[in-house]
């Protein structure tokens, strides 16, 4: 049972009650196709916690700002999308080898109910999409003692 995760890549989104991603055994693999649609471009998020908010970094190299969609639907889902563009092959130009993906790429989000939605901000360098999801504060139960009497 333990090779299954290495061969077929690492099972985290299959875990997390809060990803809407779906288990893919092949999404590590090299696609063969030539057809556009085929090649969906795989997005790698990492998504972190802090005591302040939650983080996501997605990586988006080569990407503008204009080309990523960073979305809230349904209230509670953070939607990143955008897509990647092939380069136009010139009639003279001889490829020798095509490994960078192009096509749409969508990852979804269900954030826990203490994210302050209306407070999410996004930057974008170097290749890598940051969105910040503030937390609400925890509040602490109040302890008041009560007298014993007798």
């Amino acid at each position: 049972m333990s090779l299954i995760p290495s061969v077929f890549g690492r099972r985290s989104s299959v875990l997390d009650p809060f990803s809407l991603d779906l288990w893919d055994p092949f999404r590590d693999w090299p696609v063969s196709s030539s057809d556009e649609t085929s090649q969906l471009a795989a997005t790698r998020i990492d998504w972190k916690e802090t005591p302040e908010a939650h983080v996501f970094k997605a990586d988006v190299p080569g990407l503008k700002k204009e080309e990523v969609k960073v979305e809230v639907e349904d209230g509670n889902v953070l939607q990143i999308s955008g897509e990647r563009t092939r380069e136009k092959e010139e009639k003279n130009d001889t490829w020798h080898r095509v490994e960078r993906s192009s096509g749409k790429f969508l990852r979804r989000f269900r954030l826990p109910e203490n994210a302050k939605m209306d407070q999410i901000k996004a930057s974008m360098e170097n290749g890598v999409l940051t969105v910040t999801v503030p937390k609400e504060e925890v509040k602490k139960p109040e302890v008041k003692a009560i007298q014993i009497s007798g």
